[in-house]
């Protein structure tokens, strides 16, 4: 089944976070909605537990309080105790969540629940004086929030009835239609781009970029308005040959000039390593220092992009 079968095909409404009081991602103060599933697996990836369609399971030694409550819950047999430390056989865990239920704690966590379009109305609504102060909104992020297009347009329409303002953060891996629509009922749109070079993002994030390129020109085309954003990532995407290819992609083949720097942080490396069934070791390098910030942003300048550090 391809990615974009799949976007069809999995039941809507799969959140993973929702985190309120946000000053990023978008103007003012907002709430930022974390819809789970993303057809790319970048390396550096800052919310892998985002990844996956499905929910997950994820584990704080830090706030275990040995109970051994999730032992005993396991129908799988897939938790031990060793010398009062918890070990769990992710071949055995069946992500049933009864050990979560089970932990008093919330050492053990279920990332991935099933929520209805009013449930998230409901929470965001919460925040809808910060709101009219601010300029604020809410944005809807990811993984990919593309990954599941009738749930977000939903959530987008009725974000819009209710008078807030909304922002959609993706990586423009989608159907040029479904990605179309989310934009006619959003107010901003957040488009990253990790790098032009095509085996380079294969490389780096599994899957080529054609899509992402030609739909980030097909917006450009049908005057839609736009943040690009550029996740810089030292020894990935921050070589003289890929600055100068995004600032000609950007300033020759679309209309877009405002551009945001993302600087690499190592804050997913953390949760990836509370994933009970990981499936690799996290990336991690140095944040880009602030002469390479300097830098990149000195030479995408001469492309004729406004740019800034954030957002």
């Amino acid at each position: 089944m391809s990615w974009f079968d799949r976007m069809e095909a999995e039941p809507p409404g799969l959140v993973f976070n929702v985190q309120r009081y946000a000053v990023h991602d978008g103007p003012g103060i907002r709430t930022l909605v974390f819809l789970k599933g993303c057809p790319l697996d970048c390396l550096w990836c800052h919310n892998p537990e985002g990844k996956s369609i499905e929910p997950e399971l994820m584990y704080s030694d830090k706030k275990c309080l040995r109970c051994l409550n999730c032992m005993k819950a396991c129908p799988s047999g897939a938790i031990n105790s060793v010398d009062k430390e918890l070990t769990l056989d992710s071949g055995k865990c069946s992500l049933c969540g009864a050990c979560a239920e089970a932990c008093p704690a919330q050492a053990l966590v279920m990332v991935g629940k099933r929520v209805s379009v009013e449930d998230v109305i409901r929470e965001i609504g919460k925040d809808l004086p910060f709101y009219e102060e601010s300029g604020g909104g809410v944005t809807f992020s990811g993984g990919e929030p593309l990954m599941q297009p009738g749930f977000l347009t939903q959530l987008l329409r009725r974000s819009r009835d209710l008078g807030i303002r909304t922002a959609i953060e993706t990586c423009g891996y989608a159907t040029e239609e479904s990605l179309l629509e989310a934009v006619r009922h959003t107010d901003t749109l957040l488009y990253d781009v990790k790098v032009i070079d095509r085996e380079k993002h294969i490389r780096y994030t599994g899957l080529p970029n054609d899509i992402i390129l030609n739909n980030l020109v097909k917006l450009s085309k049908n005057g839609v308005q736009a943040a690009v954003r550029f996740p810089l990532v030292p020894g990935i995407n921050d070589s003289e040959e890929d600055i100068k290819e995004l600032g000609e992609f950007l300033s020759s083949k679309t209309q877009f000039r405002d551009l945001n720097i993302l600087p690499y942080h190592a804050g997913g490396v953390e949760k990836l390593k509370r994933l009970v069934k990981r499936r690799e070791e996290g990336f991690v390098t140095d944040p880009p220092s602030s002469e390479e910030l300097n830098r990149v942003t000195f030479m995408l300048k001469e492309y004729g992009l406004r740019v800034q550090i954030g957002g």
